[in-house]
């Protein structure tokens, strides 16, 4: 099928079916507020309120300074681009995405998205809670929910693997063939449905790399450096992995020119094969494979859909979302 009939198929499924995406939709080129730079501080990170939407970037020295909003973080992106943050949380507890665009022309654009994380919760709390809203969801392939998406689909998909430490104290070698295959049952449509692939996304594994994952330590999308890179290191505690995405926004597009992928090994284990023994790690390619989700574009599963893959939250020694539910399966296919 061709791209532009697979872009034709999309919009007439996500038009039956009132899909909303979920990308935040650039503004009128021509708008922009001049904005009273004195009142914004010259260090330090800044808020949404100290930002406002349709500000120009260039009036105060915008670019590249950490903007944050219910606890989460991004670099202001230079024009014509959109980055975004999304968080996949311990247990099942809701954080979603912070996604911040600037115009071609300069002035800044949000899709705000408010976490309600219980991170003062005991964790037996939380996997109680999550077990619960599992057992309670419908089951991954009678569950037929069209996910909301945040970017269109692009040719291929090249990464690398970082430096450093990796999740499960993997070598780069076996950490680079964990996230292949976490990325492959994205790009495959790994399911256990009876769904036949149809899906038609790809990527390509470029090697090892000096660079890392443009997060820092508080899980902040730093300035991109123009490479894709899965790595490890430190997130905000209650995180188990995070992805920054970044896209054009120029002439109403939403297509991938980076994604970065990395993995909280500071305050959680993880595991490469979950066995019956498991009690407190987390599958690396159960993870990985929740975050391939997001670098080919898909958004978190809603509250009542825990079953997914796309679901905000995964337990520990929980390999299930490295097999992908209808409805995750029935949104890549709308997207590719």
């Amino acid at each position: 099928m061709s791209r532009f009939s697979r872009v034709a198929s999309r919009v007439t499924v996500a038009l039956s079916l009132t899909c909303a995406v979920s990308a935040a939709a650039a503004p009128t080129q021509g708008e922009g507020i001049s904005a009273d730079c004195a009142a914004i501080p010259q260090a330090g990170e800044l808020t949404v309120e100290q930002v406002p939407e349709g500000v120009l970037t260039q009036d105060c020295d915008l670019a590249g300074r950490i903007v944050v909003h219910d606890g989460m973080g991004v670099a202001v992106p230079g024009p014509g681009e959109t980055v975004r943050l999304e968080v996949l949380s311990a247990y099942g507890t809701e954080v979603h995405g912070f996604s911040l665009g600037v115009t071609e022309k300069g002035s800044i654009f949000y899709d705000l998205e408010l976490s309600g994380d219980a991170a003062a919760e005991p964790a037996d709390t939380k996997k109680a809670a999550a077990d619960s809203a599992r057992v309670a969801a419908p089951s991954a392939c009678s569950d037929n929910i069209m996910l909301p998406w945040a970017w269109e689909d692009f040719d291929y998909y090249e990464w690398y693997v970082g430096d450093g430490g990796m999740p499960a104290a993997l070598s780069q070698a076996a950490a680079a063939t964990a996230f292949k295959d976490a990325i492959n049952n994205i790009t495959g449509g790994y399911n256990d449905c009876g769904i036949a692939d149809t899906i038609d996304a790809g990527h390509r594994y470029m090697g090892t790399s000096s660079f890392e994952a443009d997060l820092d330590n508080k899980g902040n999308c730093t300035p991109r450096d123009k490479q894709s890179t899965w790595d490890a290191g430190d997130l905000q505690s209650g995180w188990l992995a995070a992805t920054c995405g970044w896209t054009t926004n120029r002439g109403g597009s939403e297509d991938l020119i980076e994604a970065d992928v990395r993995y909280n090994t500071t305050d959680h284990d993880f595991t490469n094969d979950p066995t019956s023994s498991c009690t407190a790690h987390y599958d690396v390619r159960a993870v990985g494979t929740h975050e391939a989700g997001h670098v080919f574009g898909l958004d978190h599963a809603p509250s009542g859909h825990d079953n997914l893959t796309m679901a905000p939250g995964i337990g520990p020694c929980d390999k299930s979302a490295r097999t992908l539910g209808r409805g995750d399966m029935r949104t890549l296919e709308a997207i590719y």
